[in-house]
């Protein structure tokens, strides 16, 4: 019969979960004053900066406020100098006792009243400076925009519910991915109890799966987990962020990502063809012993790794696993064991190395 020797191995662990893409950053475009749209300044679909000026709304009304605020401030600053000149004289005539106290007090009233006036008038003058300035509506961030909701003639109101537009920044773009409690309680005891290393090279690289099966060729990182558990699904967030020159990920895209769990290293494996099952699916091999006996193995297997099983619990170093010609031996029958050919060795996956197979009779 064809035999492997057992031999342990390190590998590297991932998990495949699914996710949607979402960008790294989203502005809703909102006038802040409102009036007339006279022009929208930018192409629906294309890229724009941060700063550049989307929409022009009639800047008329805020321009002639501008300027009546400016008047004001004026006429108060003229008013000024003789108002303080008059205090300054009933503040001498008061040392001579010319004036009343009551005349002086007035009088530095006045004083005080009118430099106040010019602080209000300023207040006023920029603040129609200002309101003049949001008539040219910009982007805050750099990306892509999408449809306009309005077109020109329309009126808007200031902070109004529904945005003119929305920006993304599509590069880098973030991947959400949930990730059940059951699995990071597990993964959490892997690492506890040492059957698992979180010592692997690039432990927070991600690779991506795309929605028709290729994969994404640049890499991500993890970011972080959400340490909120979502009550409906019992899920966390996973974040992670990849870079998108190309504009290939859009929000809302249903990928997979493969991220790294860890390293096993004293990991067992076995080709899928050499596991049975009984009747009731409990998964087993047949090993040859010292005697030349096959006997029964009863397995636990973790997860299947390319063509072949993580056996968690069944095996140990050294068992000789028949993995050819199960259908003519039976447990408790002898058998000639030699190694597999290495013609017929089994595939494995690139990122470990395989045990080279045996073959026998």
């Amino acid at each position: 019969m064809a035999v492997i020797t057992v031999a342990p191995q390190s590998i590297e662990l991932t998990t495949e979960l699914p996710g949607r893409t979402s960008p790294y950053r989203i502005a809703e475009i909102r006038p802040q004053v409102s009036g007339l749209i006279q022009k929208r300044l930018f192409v629906e679909g294309s890229e724009v900066k941060a700063g550049q000026v989307l929409y022009q709304i009639d800047p008329a009304p805020f321009e002639a406020a501008l300027a009546n605020a400016e008047a004001a401030l004026g006429r108060a600053e003229a008013n000024l100098p003789a108002v303080q000149a008059r205090a300054e004289r009933f503040k001498a005539l008061l040392a001579d006792k010319a004036v009343s106290r009551q005349a002086y007090d007035d009088a530095a009233a006045a004083l005080k009243q009118a430099q106040a006036d010019i602080e209000f008038y300023k207040a006023a003058v920029q603040s129609a400076r200002i309101n003049l300035g949001y008539t040219k509506i910009t982007s805050p961030i750099s990306g892509r925009i999408g449809k306009s909701s309005v077109t020109e003639g329309a009126i808007v109101t200031a902070y109004q519910p529904a945005p003119l537009a929305s920006v993304q920044q599509l590069d880098p773009i973030y991947v959400d991915v949930p990730q059940s409690t059951t699995e990071l309680l597990r993964l959490q005891r892997r690492l506890e109890q040492g059957r698992l290393s979180g010592a692997a090279a690039n432990q927070n690289k991600v690779r991506l799966i795309l929605e028709d099966g290729t994969e994404y060729p640049l890499e991500g990182t993890l970011q972080f987990r959400d340490v909120t558990v979502d009550p409906t699904t019992a899920t966390v967030i996973l974040r992670m962020i990849f870079p998108n020159p190309k504009r290939v990920l859009l929000p809302g895209m249903f990928v997979r990502a493969r991220v790294k769990e860890g390293v096993r290293p004293q990991a067992i494996l076995v080709p899928q063809p050499a596991v049975q099952r009984t009747p009731q699916g409990s998964p087993f091999v047949l090993v040859v012993d010292a005697k030349g006996v096959a006997q029964r193995r009863m397995l636990t297997l973790d997860r299947a790794i390319g063509d072949q099983w993580l056996v968690s619990s069944g095996l140990a170093a050294g068992d000789r696993v028949i993995v050819e010609g199960l259908q003519r031996v039976r447990p408790g029958m002898p058998v000639k064991a030699v190694p597999l050919g290495a013609g017929k060795q089994p595939s494995s996956s690139a990122d470990r190395t395989s045990q080279p197979p045996a073959k026998s009779n």
